[in-house]
């Protein structure tokens, strides 16, 4: 496992290309409502970030045809933008990346689309505290599964699941560097933490069973049981103190 330590610098970058996500975020927010379809949602968020003099970093990744993932109900990530429109009481997932000065940011969250039910918005709502009880333990000097086994403990405590197929990630001038981050526990603590980290924290979160399946386009992922998902994800900067999340 070869973790890389960022300096000032380069956090400094990060933080650019996490703040590029943070007000895609609020544009998306504007734009997400009944009849508008997933690949229009696309076109916006590459316009904004290329307009930013960045480089949406999901288009083209091993493949894929999108600028940003969009997900929506039971799709857990990897959600392809198409002409599906949506519709009241959706949920939609939207992971959403960024490079810019040769470094990324990476985050995700799931927003409702209209007015959505209850049990939907509990969903969110357990899973965005998710990750900030697994935040609780990014800090220098304390080790990496005791965030996965944090974000188990609160969304099981709430009657949800967690997925097992899809983790979070170490992040810099690549989206994907080590280590690897469950959402679940793991045998061991892991390795320490150490002031220059970067992590993707993200849960994604079941409404039924975490199992899954993955569609005919070798992308979409989707539960097993076709009940709802959520992810929430933010690319968090392990300090001395209390970690600093850049897409926040």
């Amino acid at each position: 496992m070869a973790i890389t330590i960022k300096t000032e610098e380069q956090i400094e970058k990060m933080r650019a290309a996490g703040k590029i996500l943070v007000d895609l975020d609020e544009i998306l927010r504007e734009h997400i409502k009944p009849g508008v379809t997933t690949i229009e949602l696309d076109a916006i968020a590459e316009k904004f970030i290329r307009g930013r003099g960045a480089i949406p970093s999901f288009k083209g990744y091993g493949g894929f045809p999108g600028s940003i993932c969009t997900s929506v109900n039971e799709v857990i990530v990897h959600g392809i933008p198409g002409k599906r429109k949506l519709k009241e009481g959706d949920i939609i997932s939207i992971d959403m990346g960024s490079i810019i000065y040769g470094f990324n940011g990476d985050c995700a969250r799931t927003y409702g689309v209209g007015q959505i039910s209850p049990e939907d918005q509990r969903l969110i709502d357990v899973t965005k505290q998710s990750f900030f009880e697994g935040i609780k333990f990014a800090k220098a000097g304390c080790h990496l599964y005791d965030i996965s086994a944090a974000v188990q403990e609160y969304v099981e405590k709430n009657g949800f699941g967690v997925v097992r197929d899809y983790v979070g990630h170490g992040i810099g001038r690549k989206m994907h560097e080590d280590p690897a981050i469950p959402n679940y526990k793991q045998i061991g603590r892991g390795p320490k933490l150490l002031k220059g980290m970067c992590l993707a924290i993200e849960p994604m979160v079941t409404a039924g069973t975490y199992e899954l399946k993955v569609l005919d386009d070798d992308w979409t992922a989707v539960t097993l049981d076709g009940k709802n998902a959520a992810h929430y994800e933010n690319t968090v900067y392990v300090t001395d103190g209390e970690p600093e999340i850049l897409t926040l």
